[in-house]
């Protein structure tokens, strides 16, 4: 799962500028357990890694992703193993005393009470919770995307993830679903209709990439750099970029690669790190 080499290549792309109280509960907690909880305004539609991911990588007219495009799949779990460490559900095991890598170390389940409320987290954390004994992130990306050579681990894989993601889009009306012929076979994309939220996830990558405080990790808001590495790993975050001028790309792409060049060990043992998220980029970057 190597995106180390060749970060983003330029294109010349035209953009169209044109509850009950359990579930309040668990949305509190998860704010409590992820310091960098987005609340943002209370009139703007909050997503999840995984939603935001998905967003960048749809074309907005034709509502589905590119075929070409064979690391959103892998990249979608990375997302929900992040989500799920930031809202404090799942954690690395200890070190030790030898230090074991981030690679080696399983994957431990703090908290499956009370539900995440999300279908694919609670998914996730269910197959989590009842596997023993625990896996590696690595291990876990691979059987969520179904990409194992195990046959017991199957059972493990999220399908229909991107229809899914794409159906909650069209639940927190950001997306609309239509039926479109391809000749031999009918497919069922999401077109993009409120391009306000499209705008403000673009705008909010390309803040944080030519944001100069993106490199110092230790202050850097957990959920920006998130998403920025994983777009960068669901090889999403060029149709972010893409708008800015050839000064800004630069910027923003040189940026990239110095997260790309930490050392996420080292990143890992700082205080208030999230370990699972520091795990997930080397995972990808192996």
């Amino acid at each position: 799962m190597n995106r180390t080499e060749g970060l983003v290549q330029r294109r010349n792309i035209i953009k169209d500028s044109n509850s009950d109280g359990a579930l309040k509960e668990n949305h509190d907690d998860d704010k409590k357990n992820d310091k960098n909880y987005d609340d943002g305004d209370s009139k703007e539609t909050r997503l999840t890694l995984m939603e935001e991911v998905l967003l960048l990588g749809l074309k907005d007219k034709e509502g589905y992703t590119s075929f070409w495009n064979d690391c959103i799949s892998s990249g979608l779990r990375g997302c929900i193993l992040i989500e799920l460490g930031l809202r404090g559900r799942v954690e690395l095991e200890r070190a030790g005393m030898r230090r074991k890598g981030l690679l080696s170390r399983k994957v431990i389940v703090k908290s499956d009470t009370p539900p995440v409320g999300d279908v694919l987290l609670d998914e996730a954390l269910k197959h989590m919770k009842e596997t023993d004994p625990p896996e590696t992130v690595q291990s876990w990306i691979e059987y969520l995307s179904g990409e194992t050579w195990n046959p017991m681990k199957l059972k493990y894989q999220l399908k229909n993830v991107r229809e899914r993601l794409a159906k909650n889009l069209v639940e927190k009306g950001v997306l609309t679903t239509e039926k479109q012929n391809f000749l031999l076979f009918d497919m069922t994309t999401h077109p993009l209709t409120d391009n306000v939220v499209k705008c403000r996830l673009v705008k909010k990558v390309q803040e944080a990439a030519l944001r100069r405080s993106i490199t110092d990790v230790a202050h850097a808001d957990k959920r920006s750099l998130a998403l920025l590495m994983l777009a960068h790993s669901a090889d999403v975050l060029e149709n972010a970029f893409a708008p800015l001028s050839d000064d800004d790309y630069e910027l923003a792409t040189r940026r990239v690669r110095a997260l790309l060049d930490l050392d996420f060990e080292a990143e890992a043992m700082r205080p208030d790190a999230c370990e699972i998220m520091w795990a997930v980029f080397a995972a990808f970057t192996k």
